[in-house]
């Protein structure tokens, strides 16, 4: 890997400086340190939206050309770099390399699809005249940029997740303060250099690499931020939360995403698509599937074949090309899902396979014979591991997936419309996807949770909606 395109400071508003005090990023896979970055502090914070507020100015100044010419080069610098892209999110995430290359290529569409939006940024006219005497009133509404924002992005999709808020603040005229995950911030900083190079002017972009502890209550309460976008923990999203004050919110918080399979759905189909997404980056994932409920009689059939298929899957080296699954990401983290399967086996729970744990991997995991109140069922489990459930019909399936606090994706596999329309309306979820896994996703769909899985939505132009304010104009004109 060119590891000198690797910028090891930190953008603060525009400018790249070291610290003393500097975290080491290590390659999950085998402990090696792969860089250090700065540890920003709370000063750095500090700066970054004093100059974040003139930074906005700025950005609210940039006609929608600028924007869009923005956005456009740093897709292009980006895709003329990919490789060191991937290899970047693989090295320092727990992602394959061919996953890692689907990210970026996702990445560049994101960012292509922020340039496309900003022109569709549009306001309307509103007919003032439709309330008896006000016949002599004409006007419209507008979008204008909220301001300066707060990104706050995790250690799963490093690259992409940040695109999602960095293309939209862009596009619809906005400053940003980025602090990515602790443990996968090259990723964001790499993203960053693209629009430095992509002519973004000074100011407007910050990314703090740094400890939450350290800077996150400074960068979430100030009154000069206008609005927080996170994606992360439910427990991390409510403690922010309580703490911004009046500001907008949008946040992503996780899932415990089911699927249902029904006895007339293609087996094979399902099999498939729900191991890729019950394992895609190690199981590390929001949308991720964790649980499954399968009719009766396809039961025994269903259960074999994708205790077969996950025996297939292989884990190794994230630089191989042959590689289906890597580590978690720090051995902490796999501890912890070792330790949750564990106490579920000890409860009753039946390991169909894996269940094994070799330092930051953990294999996939098929469970079966879980109690439905134990904590592997109720929360987000945030690994490799799935749990199998046998359910007499659709109307048990349904029941059980909604019996959790999430509301992100569901999943449902079967041939008869009228079924699959019935899940749609009765699943508690905000992603309903039929004959695809809870785990698909496009960039330009809209994307957020219900219930406890957040509020608000991504997905390029929604997300540009979330990141505007309306401003109503209204002419008093005289009688003619």
């Amino acid at each position: 890997m060119e590891q000198t395109l690797l910028s090891k400071k930190m953008l603060l508003a525009g400018e790249w400086v070291w610290r003393e005090s500097m975290i080491e990023v290590e390659n999950p896979q085998n402990g090696e340190i792969i860089a250090k970055v700065p540890a920003a502090s709370k000063d750095d914070a500090l700066i970054a939206i004093e100059e974040g507020v003139i930074g906005a100015k700025i950005a609210s100044n940039l006609s929608t050309y600028e924007r869009m010419t923005i956005l456009n080069n740093a897709a292009n610098w980006i895709e003329e770099r990919k490789n060191v892209f991937a290899e970047t999110i693989a090295l320092e995430s727990s992602k394959t390399i061919r996953e890692a290359q689907k990210e970026v290529k996702r990445c560049i569409q994101t960012i292509r699809l922020s340039a496309e939006e900003a022109r569709r940024i549009k306001g309307e006219t509103i007919p003032f005249d439709q309330m008896e005497g006000n016949e002599n009133r004409v006007g419209y509404y507008e979008r204008l940029p909220v301001g300066l924002i707060v990104a706050i992005t995790p250690f799963n999709d490093p690259l992409n997740l940040v695109a999602h808020k960095l293309g939209p603040a862009i596009a619809a005229g906005n400053a940003i303060i980025i602090k990515p995950a602790t443990v996968t911030p090259l990723s964001a900083l790499l993203l960053a250099e693209a629009f430095e190079h992509a002519g973004l002017p000074k100011k407007i972009l910050s990314v703090l690499t740094g400890y939450s502890s350290e800077i996150g209550n400074v960068l979430v309460t100030s009154s000069s931020v206008r609005m927080i976008s996170f994606t992360g923990g439910n427990k991390a999203g409510n403690d922010i939360a309580s703490k911004a004050g009046v500001k907008k919110l949008s946040m992503e918080l996780g899932s415990n995403s089911p699927c249902i399979v029904l006895k007339d759905a293609d087996l094979k189909e399902a099999v498939d698509s729900i191991v890729s997404g019950a394992f895609w980056a190690a199981g590390q994932n929001c949308l991720g599937v964790q649980r499954v409920y399968i009719e009766n009689d396809i039961y025994e059939e269903f259960e074999n074949a994708i205790v077969y298929r996950t025996n297939q899957y292989k884990v190794g080296d994230k630089m191989s090309e042959l590689t289906d699954m890597g580590p978690l990401i720090t051995e902490k983290e796999a501890i912890r899902v070792e330790k949750l399967v564990n106490e579920a086996i000890a409860e009753g729970a039946i390991c169909l396979c894996g269940g094994q744990r070799k330092g930051a991997y953990y294999y996939p995991t098929i469970l079966t014979n879980v109690d439905p109140e134990n904590k592997i069922s109720k929360e987000e489990l945030f690994g490799p591991v799935v749990i199998l459930d046998r359910v007499e019909d659709l109307n048990e399936a349904i029941e059980k997936s909604n019996n959790v606090q999430y509301g992100l994706h569901a999943g449902i596999f079967t041939k008869n419309i009228d079924l699959a329309f019935k899940a749609i309306k009765q699943m508690e979820y905000s992603g309903v996807m039929v004959n695809d896994s809870s785990d698909f996703r496009i960039d330009s769909m809209p994307f957020g949770g219900i219930k406890g899985s957040g509020i608000g939505r991504e997905g390029v132009s929604f997300s540009i909606e979330e990141m505007t304010e309306l401003k109503v104009v209204c002419f008093k004109i005289g009688k003619t």
